[in-house]
């Protein structure tokens, strides 16, 4: 029901592996489905489908998920889309007004 959308530095690969390590952790959603440019989450909270497509030197990140804006998991998506590094040689990370 809600869609998010993000440029990064980030290779396609390296967007998934991020997913991987911290959408488990972070809202409790267990892979699904997953591709070398996309997989589907999903857990108690809901189901996120995220996709990545490289164009020149950054990878076009799309997340679609089946709550409201309003609910955790959207929360947790905007944070994970936000916290990947926007231009090569960034950090990433919390931003300023986020715990670590």
């Amino acid at each position: 029901m809600a869609g998010y959308q993000r440029k990064t530095a980030l290779s396609p690969q390296e967007v998934m592996e991020h997913a991987d390590e911290l959408l488990p952790e972070r809202i409790g959603l267990a892979k699904t489905k997953g591709t070398t440019h996309g997989a589907t989450f999903s857990g108690s909270e809901g189901t996120v489908t995220l996709t990545a497509h490289r164009h020149g030197p950054y990878t076009d990140v799309v997340a679609a998920t089946d709550r409201l804006r309003t609910s955790r998991m959207d929360y947790e998506i905007q944070k994970f889309l936000n916290r990947l590094p926007y231009e090569p040689g960034d950090v990433g990370g919390p931003g300023s007004g986020e715990l670590a």
